[in-house]
């Protein structure tokens, strides 16, 4: 296999990893999340069986999520690189690789062991992917949807404008509302 497309697996795994963050801090954003419902978004990015969650595995995940958070909320690049090193020195055990036993191909692993907890899990695995897209695209890996509705976490996607919100959905909703209160007004209502 080339370099070229070792580089493009990696990326891929590091995009995927970071998707699947963003996803879960999303889900473990409600106020009591359904740990199924936790599971599911597992299921949906990848994480063999068997899932079994308890309300104490999400709690603690739900914890975990709000430690990453800021590192979507940044403003710049050396903001999230300050979240990162925190939650790196606080939270995250050595970088070691791993093959779960020869059941998966070696991969990287901040956590402590194998068999770390799923919150444990949760911080380390995405403060790789997360430190990894700041260290390549040397800007933060994300944002907070700009919708006072919404507040989802999202990606930063390519190199074009920067986004304000986690979907076409909110940026709509939001253009049609600030063009209903311009049009009650009678200015004009662009939202970029």
């Amino acid at each position: 296999m080339s370099s070229h497309s070792d580089d493009w697996s990696t990326r891929h795994s590091v995009l995927a990893t970071a998707r699947r963050t963003a996803a879960l801090l999303n889900v473990l954003a409600d106020e009591r999340p359904d740990p199924a419902g936790v599971a599911d978004t597992l299921r949906a990015y990848g994480e063999a069986e068997p899932i079994d969650l308890t309300t104490g595995d999400v709690a603690a995940m739900r914890a975990a999520a709000a430690l990453l958070r800021p590192a979507f909320a940044a403003e710049d690049a050396d903001a999230a690189a300050a979240v990162l090193n925190l939650l790196l020195k606080d939270h995250t055990g050595p970088l070691r690789l791993s093959s779960h036993g020869g059941g998966t191909p070696w991969h990287p692993h901040l956590d402590h062991d194998d068999e770390a907890p799923w919150d444990e899990w949760l911080l380390a695995s995405s403060c790789m992917a997360l430190t990894v897209l700041v260290w390549d695209r040397q800007r933060p890996p994300g944002g907070i949807c700009a919708s006072p509705s919404c507040r989802n976490v999202f990606l930063a996607q390519g190199s074009g404008p920067e986004r304000r919100y986690c979907s076409r959905r909110c940026a709509t909703r939001e253009r049609v509302a600030a063009h209903r209160r311009a049009h009650a007004t009678g200015q004009s209502g662009e939202v970029t």
